[in-house]
């Protein structure tokens, strides 16, 4: 009998043993859990400005950690060798209470907290939710780096604990969404969500010829000031990865005159280069 995934829109029905469609969430004994569950596939000490993260304790730093999974299914993915089910990243054990350890070693270096990133953190919902509420009890931040594809549910759970997100808004059409896997709705709803909550900023990834039109800009930003205008916008260039290897990198004109667009309705738009 299969067993119904509920942490997103998916909603993966999985035999016994099975995987679903992100790669790190399986039916174990009817029950459905995260595979990869304290499997650290990468763990740094970064700028809390590379998540992006702008408004948010601005100058200081973030231990990041991921772990290898995504339930979007992105050609131009910029982390494909840990997200991508093909993806065999070498891991380590890192369960909670040794990452909070770490994070707390590294105050003194200036890190605020756990960042849980690079792959699709939220996978791995369980391992977040479990260091989350451990860091919290120790007065560390907790920052979640998402694409937001998560059911309402299992992110208002999650939610008091979570201190800041940045969210991808990956294009504001649904047959983009369609195009990678997912739809637009869930992600629109995670952010509403969110934003009533806890600081959120929210990144929109610029591929030439994919989601780089002034006019989706427009409604993007648009849609985001009626949450609230001062939310930042990250519009950040696209670098050849993955399937996209071939492809171009956006340049840096496209992005200035989407900045532009942008601040029509936004008062904290960001350039990024990342």
């Amino acid at each position: 009998m299969k067993t119904q995934c509920t942490i997103c829109p998916k909603g993966c029905g999985l035999d016994d043993g099975q995987t679903g469609f992100c790669g790190a969430r399986i039916n174990d004994g009817g029950k459905i859990t995260c595979d990869n569950y304290g499997k650290t596939a990468t763990i740094a000490l970064d700028r809390i400005e590379k998540k992006p993260l702008r408004l948010f304790h601005p100058g200081k730093y973030v231990l990041s950690t991921g772990s290898y999974g995504c339930n979007l299914r992105c050609p131009f993915c910029q982390n494909h060798r840990i997200s991508m089910p093909e993806a065999e990243p070498d891991v380590f054990d890192v369960p909670p209470e040794r990452l909070v350890e770490k994070a707390l070693s590294l105050v003194s270096a200036g890190n605020i907290g756990i960042a849980y990133t690079y792959n699709e953190p939220l996978v791995g919902y369980e391992y977040v939710m479990d260091c989350a509420k451990l860091a919290r009890e120790k007065e560390l931040k907790n920052v979640l780096v998402t694409n937001g594809y998560i059911n309402e549910k299992p992110l208002a759970e999650l939610l008091p604990y979570i201190d800041a997100m940045n969210i991808d808004l990956k294009s504001f059409r649904n047959e983009f969404y369609e195009g990678i896997g997912g739809s637009l709705a869930p992600v629109l709803a995670a952010i509403e969500a969110a934003a009533k909550i806890t600081h959120v900023e929210v990144t929109a990834l610029i591929i030439p010829g994919e989601n780089d039109a002034p006019e989706d800009m427009d409604a993007l930003s648009l849609w985001l000031s009626g949450i609230n205008k001062e939310i930042p916008l990250h519009i950040t260039r696209f670098f050849p990865r993955y399937k996209y290897s071939a492809g171009t990198q956006t340049p840096t004109e496209t992005i200035d005159s989407l900045v532009a667009v942008a601040k029509k309705h936004l008062l904290n738009v960001f350039a990024g280069n990342f």
